[in-house]
């Protein structure tokens, strides 16, 4: 298959052997980036078989959505204003007591259909059905990291880890390499410590990563302290659990021993600002993770708590917020912040050949536009991402390789197909007629 140029375009590389950014020329061949020149019109043109102007384009690597629950946009503005625990307990999980495969897999392509219209080419998911969100990661053509929601309170936690299992035989390393499988712990409150140990042994014969939700609540805090006489991080530390490769999302209520144990072990965490604020979480200490070496990337959570899948708007909360709530302008600044979203995303995520735009890296790249007028002037690129731009700014999209988004609509999804069907799904959960 001969390759894409795309020609005089801003690049962006995330690569530390390179400048910050350039204009220049990006070849792709296949699913993989095959050369990047800081010298516009130095590729060999007959290595193409189409070529981009990307001129107005500024090009970097494809945002990675470390933390979500795809067809939760099913319940996007039904259950708003609340704390997390009467939002889940009253409104959400008695719906989701309803939910079947069919709605989950419509739910996860509205979102899939928004993150790449947002230049997000990689998503992580933890919910129920996941064999449908999977099939909709393989139509869709995104990169997706998967798991099976696993809760070891009530009846059906050994149904839970069997469908876990069964979506690592049927769907791991599928689509191409595209999918991924993970093991998925609910949360440290929900899964008692002698079902994390059996979700461990799954991991032991699997060599699967975890991803669990850890510390997301002042209050979840207090209760593990109460039972356990320590923290939820201490807690999965004595149990063993972070002794795995783990991706623990939200980390918004951590000491500093609990920062420490997160650095010793490798956990990476996924930080989702936005959520936290709507649920009245609290602010993770993004900063103060860095700082100790911790692998940090960014999530949007679910769009029932954020409401959007906008993850650039998550890069701009992050650096925000880090800088507000310590009154320190100089923290987490906009290529840091830009990290989080590519190689940071790429580092927690386990997705090493992603995240850059290097030669021999993944070719999922996201290009946004610079002709809108909040993107004039143009001093500093990574700031003007961060600070300026928004997700309706990507113009242009590819995973593995392949265009999924042109002049910002996509190429073979249809999205009024889409949102019409997951539009008539979520009524009939709701109750709207």
């Amino acid at each position: 298959m001969a390759g894409i140029l795309i020609t005089g375009a801003l690049i962006i590389p995330m690569d530390e052997g390179r400048p910050d950014y350039f204009t220049g020329d990006l070849l792709v061949e296949k699913d993989r980036i095959a050369a990047v020149s800081d010298k516009p019109g130095s590729v060999d043109r007959s290595r193409a078989g189409r070529i981009i102007d990307g001129r107005n384009l500024v090009l970097m690597p494809g945002l990675i959505n470390t933390h979500g629950h795809a067809a939760m946009t099913l319940f996007r503005g039904y259950a708003d204003d609340l704390p997390l625990k009467e939002w889940l307990e009253a409104k959400i999980w008695p719906l989701e007591a309803n939910l079947q495969g069919d709605d989950v897999y419509w739910g996860a392509m509205l979102s899939i259909a928004e993150m790449l219209k947002g230049g997000t080419t990689t998503f992580t998911d933890m919910y129920f059905f996941m064999d449908r969100v999977a099939a909709a990661a393989a139509e869709s053509k995104i990169r997706a990291v998967l798991a099976r929601g696993l809760i070891g309170v009530g009846g059906g936690s050994e149904n839970s880890l069997r469908e876990a299992e069964e979506l690592f035989e049927n769907w791991h390393g599928a689509a191409g390499g595209r999918i991924s499988i993970t093991l998925g712990p609910h949360a440290p409150y929900t899964c008692p410590p002698a079902f994390l140990r059996r979700v461990m042994a799954l991991a032991d014969r699997t060599g699967l990563p975890l991803q669990i939700h850890l510390s997301e609540t002042a209050g979840e805090v207090r209760d593990c302290l109460q039972e356990h006489g320590c923290s939820p991080v201490q807690l999965m530390n004595r149990l063993g659990l972070l002794a795995y490769n783990v991706i623990a999302a939200h980390c918004v209520h951590l000491d500093e021993r609990d920062i420490a144990v997160l650095a010793e072990n490798k956990v990476g965490v996924a930080h989702n600002p936005g959520s936290n604020l709507k649920l009245g979480s609290g602010i993770a200490p993004a900063a103060a993770l860095l700082s100790a070496g911790v692998k940090v990337g960014l999530g949007t959570d679910g769009a029932a708590s954020n409401n959007n899948l906008d993850l650039l708007e998550e890069v701009r909360l992050a650096a925000l917020l880090a800088k507000g709530a310590a009154r320190e302008p100089t923290l987490i600044p906009a290529k840091t912040a830009l990290q989080m979203a590519t190689a940071g995303g790429a580092a927690v995520l386990s997705l090493p050949d992603t995240g850059r735009l290097k030669e021999g890296f993944k070719a999922d790249i996201a290009g946004f536009d610079l002709a809108a007028p909040h993107m004039a002037p143009l001093h500093d690129p990574l700031a003007q991402l961060v600070y300026a731009a928004t997700a309706g700014d990507a113009s242009l999209v590819l995973v593995d390789g392949e265009v999924l988004v042109e002049n910002k609509e996509l190429t073979f999804l249809d999205e009024t197909k889409i949102c019409a069907e997951a539009s008539r799904r979520a009524y009939r959960l709701t109750g709207r007629k």
